[in-house]
């Protein structure tokens, strides 16, 4: 099994994935096990002080003015945990929630949160296990992190609430502990507080969410490429020198794959036969610059995350230096840097799935596909084709629309005013990760259309590219033309054959390596 090495400087996006999607081991580097000691040396100096030191000695939030005691400290820690583990709802996805937890300890090994090395190597040990604490849906305000999704993971930590075993079964989690031999933590100044202050959940669901939409973006100028192709369409407008006059590097990159997949087709460039036209619908011939402002949102989106994941996001902080170092309070946990970049991809996840939609309905007129039948059904009249699909659809575009609006615009005061303006950063990541899930769907009626439109046009071949794509996709289950039938098992294949990369795949196997 692959393993991942936590040190002290963060870690990568793929490391992310290995460990929440494929399950990889983790370990502690032994820099980041001294760095932790090190930086535990200073809490406990600074604890040992009659001065107050916020997050050590002293209370939380709004009720940071209170001096507690050395007795009272363990408690407080304890309490903190269990008073924040406040979520409700549906619970979360178990890749998010190991995500999640996975970034937490990533900040624990960076030697500022003044975290035990025996606390971080009980979380990478919880992880390891396969055992994975229960977290709802609703909590977090994306500031002061991911307050209540990571309290939820640090009291199972503790022993406490509940937890999916490596069975898929949820079970009190301090059963689920003894049955690994893992001891629960015992939390001391600091270390309640340190697991909770973090961007770690909406951090996850960005880096997950940018490995699905490079995935679905490939696919979607896939798509484009095969409903030009059944529209009759023209490739010239996909010529580099056109793109390289407005260099965005996004667009170039769709407008290239839409040709690589376009190369020997005999169904391109018949725009002006029997019907003549000047131009394409923008839909078709405006298709890489539409993927190809999203193309460029992804890359600002992928930036934002590999600092994230290079830094170390906690309050108070420890920081080495003369005098035994010190412990400092900052705003670092706030979500808005990553807030920002979720909703920017729903935005362009949503007119990637609206301008897919417009050109399912152009195949499906027959005023406006030149030539097919209507609704590409067998027998207009007795048979209404795939009219429903592109009514499914419309319907997941108008939800994407509406998943497009920002979170992150909204900002509701908590804490007593303390903590007056908050990112939303984790609702702007849930909603996107119902976007790409949508996305999918969509694109995934646009190749069903497009593949039968193709399979209609007859006396005209394909491009090598798009043949493989259509055998590729009937290989998998969905059949192609013919009467009306049970349409649903079809469009689930089609999903399921979109969502896995088979598209890609398929068709890089003919063009190389796609951009």
């Amino acid at each position: 099994m692959h393993t991942v090495v936590v040190g002290t400087s963060g870690v990568t996006a793929s490391d992310v994935l290995a460990v929440a999607r494929g399950g990889a081991r983790i370990e502690l580097s032994a820099e980041a096990v001294a760095a932790l000691a090190a930086a535990r040396e200073i809490v406990d100096a600074l604890a040992a002080k009659p001065e107050p030191v916020y997050g050590v000695s002293t209370g939380f939030g709004a009720l940071a003015t209170r001096h507690i005691s050395p007795e009272l400290r363990a408690q407080l820690q304890r309490n903190i945990v269990r008073s924040h583990a406040a979520g409700m709802g549906p619970r979360v996805e178990r890749e998010v929630v190991r995500a999640l937890m996975f970034l937490r300890l990533k900040t624990v090994c960076s030697g500022h949160t003044g975290v035990r090395p025996e606390v971080a190597q009980t979380m990478a040990d919880v992880l390891n296990a396969g055992i994975t604490p229960v977290v709802h849906e609703y909590g977090s305000l994306g500031c002061s992190g991911d307050l209540a999704p990571l309290s939820h993971c640090a009291l199972a930590l503790m022993g406490e609430g509940d937890a999916e075993g490596p069975d898929g079964v949820v079970r009190p989690a301090g059963e689920l502990l003894a049955e690994h031999g893992i001891q629960p933590v015992e939390l001391r100044e600091k270390e309640g507080l340190a697991l909770l202050n973090g961007t770690d959940g909406m951090l996850g669901m960005l880096v997950m969410a940018l490995a699905d939409l490079d995935t679905l973006y490939k696919s979607a100028d896939i798509t484009a490429a095969l409903s030009l192709e059944a529209l009759l369409g023209t490739d010239k407008v996909l010529a580099p020198e056109l793109h390289a006059i407005r260099p965005h590097p996004g667009q170039g990159a769709s407008a290239a794959n839409m040709l690589a997949v376009l190369e020997g087709s005999e169904l391109t460039g018949h725009h002006q036969d029997d019907a003549p036209r000047v131009q394409d619908a923008y839909s078709v011939r405006c298709a890489p610059q539409v993927a190809g402002a999203g193309r460029d949102t992804i890359a600002h989106a992928r930036l934002v995350a590999e600092r994230e994941l290079a830094s170390a996001v906690d309050n108070p902080v420890v920081l080495p230096g003369s005098g035994g170092g010190r412990v400092e309070s900052n705003g670092n946990f706030h979500g808005a840097p990553v807030a920002y970049v979720l909703d920017f991809l729903a935005i362009a996840a949503a007119d990637l799935g609206s301008i897919a939609e417009r050109r399912t309905d152009r195949l499906l007129d027959k005023n406006r596909s030149h030539g097919l039948p209507p609704f590409l059904a067998d027998d207009a009249g007795v048979d209404s084709g795939l009219m429903i699909a592109q009514y499914t659809q419309a319907a997941l575009v108008s939800e994407l629309k509406r998943l497009a609006v920002p979170a992150s615009a909204d900002s509701i005061p908590s804490s007593a005013m303390q903590e007056d303006h908050v990112s939303m950063g984790w609702s702007a990541a849930r909603k996107l990760r119902t976007a790409v899930d949508n996305l999918t769907r969509v694109i995934a009626i646009e190749l069903y259309a497009a593949g039968r439109a193709i399979e209609l046009r007859e006396g005209l071949a394909p491009a090598p590219a798009s043949r493989a794509a259509i055998e590729a996709v009937r290989a998998a289950g969905v059949q192609g033309p013919g009467p009306d039938r049970f349409l649903a098992p079809d469009l689930a294949a089609a999903d399921a054959f979109v969502r896995a990369g088979d598209l890609v795949t398929a068709v890089e196997k003919v063009t190389g390596p796609l951009r």
